[in-house]
């Protein structure tokens, strides 16, 4: 009986440090949780955020953004990265350029 509570002492240990692993590195960024956009809804996002910069080309994409529905980032011809926040129906709520933190708002100087 001694050997029995053993091993579920060890496994309750074991889960402690695991759960305890996994908050240390979510808490740093260790985890990777984008999920990128795919099949229809990356052709229609990709679409939106194109326009919405006036070209480039989309380099990354997410899903379940903290901002949106959807996350397309966008390199322009000049290396400057703009994220555009698109929502569930594929309008454009706001952009970010190059660590700027301007949602809404155009970043050009017209």
């Amino acid at each position: 009986m001694k050997r029995k509570t053993k091993y579920v002492a060890t496994g309750a240990v074991a889960a402690a440090l695991v759960a305890v692993g996994a908050g240390v590195s979510a808490a740093a960024g260790g985890f990777d949780s984008e999920t990128p956009i795919t099949g229809d809804a990356l052709v229609k996002a990709s679409a939106a955020a194109l326009a919405a910069t006036g070209g480039g080309r989309v380099t990354e994409t997410e899903v379940g953004d903290e901002e949106a529905y959807y996350e397309v980032e966008v390199t322009l011809d000049d290396g400057r990265q703009v994220d555009v926040a698109i929502d569930h129906d594929f309008k454009v709520v706001g952009t970010k350029t190059d660590g700027g933190d301007r949602r809404g708002e155009d970043d050009s100087d017209d």
